[in-house]
């Protein structure tokens, strides 16, 4: 989530996390409550083939990836289960392996230490050690090449000082040093080939310090011409997509791109279409944000807000000629803590943005894991004590097994407005949005739910 200030609360804490000893501490995550079921996997789990969808949202058809492609995933912040013992990591690996899912980690901060504190000097201990997790839980990784070694912009040569990594992590590189961080960008491609999907730096770090202002999409664009042109010397099978930059909205307005939830900051679109315009190449189109505006207000309410999602990854298919369309970040709650929502509302608000991502054709969805190693931690996908699986890490494997991108969609509804549905020929998906129980119809079936609650059901 882009704001002035330089990111989301959870993306703040997450990106130095178990970097450094005196790196941030985990604070303010609240109680996770207890497990919920998860539906029955289905029996086979590959995506179907690209047909013509049905949907209850207008979105028609499936979007364009490859055979099996799972949609969802998430990514590696400061703490994840490489980072506690090797027990705890085999047994979170052991659990991810059950169903595997897109992983994702940054080159530099989020849980990896400066990869080239010197120049032509490289440092991959612990890009190796997220990679072999990703390796041991089956996953389909993804690297996001970001950020730049402290040299790279106006910084000393040398491992990265513990001031900077707060300071200094989020500057982009000078633009006489885009040259070497696509070298830097090129070294991980040729050493880590079994990872195909490479995004370019994220939210325009550096390059867009006030967003009441136009970001400099130009340097940018520079930079990411030149990752581009780097890692297919020498990876030509690498998928490579941008611009990772935040779709943020504001209650008010004038750009084309707008809704009930808000209109898109002006700068943002103008930012997209110049590298759009301008850009090398691309396989995918890289974009993250959230469904609250930039002054934290919910439009017209929190569920109503999700759309933004639908309407934004629409916008992006039919402006680019249907590429795949990525989320690599998505955020559904105030980060100014003013909503202190209970885990059953947190949760049925988190099932209707994903429903809204599967609806609307998006290709992928990255779940930002708000990781801890220890005590309370919300939203988070695994115990920080055990390893075993949460409420949200549940959720999200659900969608993998029953929605991944090719699977067709079913026109399906619901009887009383308060509950969203997502069908497929196998599962049905109901999500009650109202504080109080309701009994509704859906599939000539009748369905009693409780205040949020989430229900999985065969058809």
């Amino acid at each position: 989530m882009a704001t002035t200030s330089g990111g989301s609360f959870w993306r703040r804490l997450g990106r130095v996390m178990g970097v450094t000893a005196t790196a941030v501490v985990m604070a303010g995550c609240g109680t996770m409550g207890g497990t919920q079921q998860g539906p029955p996997a289905p029996q086979q789990t590959s995506a179907a083939p690209q047909t013509q969808a049905q949907a209850a949202s207008p979105a028609a058809t499936p979007p364009k990836v490859d055979e099996g492609w799972p949609r969802w995933g998430f990514t590696h912040t400061g703490v994840s289960a490489n980072n506690v013992t090797r027990e705890f990591e085999q047994v979170v690996a052991g659990r991810l392996a059950g169903t595997p899912m897109l992983q994702n980690q940054h080159i530099m901060g989020f849980g990896a230490l400066n990869p080239e504190p010197y120049p032509g000097k490289y440092y991959w201990e612990d890009l190796d050690s997220r990679m072999n997790l990703m390796r041991q839980s089956k996953a389909t990784p993804v690297i996001t090449l970001c950020c730049a070694p402290d040299w790279m912009k106006g910084g000393p040569e040398g491992p990265t000082a513990d001031s900077a990594w707060a300071e200094h992590l989020e500057d982009a590189p000078y633009p006489e040093f885009f040259d070497d961080f696509a070298k830097l960008s090129a070294a991980v491609a040729e050493r880590y080939k079994d990872v195909k999907y490479f995004m370019v730096w994220n939210e325009f770090k550096g390059f867009w310090k006030d967003h009441s202002k136009p970001a400099d999409f130009k340097g940018y664009t520079e930079m990411y011409n030149k990752v581009y042109d780097a890692v297919k010397a020498v990876r030509p099978d690498a998928r490579i997509g941008g611009p990772y930059i935040g779709f943020d909205s504001n209650a008010g307005g004038d750009t084309e791109l707008r809704g009930d939830w808000g209109v898109v900051n002006q700068n943002v679109l103008d930012a997209f279409n110049y590298w759009f315009e301008n850009k090398k190449g691309a396989d995918f189109i890289v974009v993250d944000g959230a469904s609250v505006t930039d002054a934290h207000e919910l439009l017209p309410d929190e569920f109503g807000a999700v759309a933004k999602f639908a309407d934004v990854t629409k916008w992006l298919r039919e402006k680019t000629g249907d590429m795949p369309i990525w989320w690599s970040e998505w955020y559904y709650e105030p980060e100014d803590g003013s909503t202190n929502w209970a885990e059953p509302k947190r949760l049925a608000v988190q099932a209707a943005s994903m429903i809204a991502f599967a609806s609307s054709g998006a290709a992928t969805a990255l779940y930002w894991n708000p990781q801890a190693k220890q005590g309370a931690c919300r939203g988070c996908l695994w115990d920080p004590k055990s390893g075993s699986e949460t409420k949200t890490g549940q959720l999200l494997e659900s969608f993998v097994k029953w929605f991944p991108a090719g699977a067709p969609l079913d026109d399906v509804a619901s009887s009383e407005p308060g509950v969203r549905v997502l069908a497929q020929p196998e599962q049905l998906l109901l999500v009650n949005t109202t504080d109080g129980d309701v009994t509704t119809t859906v599939d000539g079936k009748e369905y009693t739910l409780k205040a949020y609650e989430i229900k999985w059901s065969g058809r």
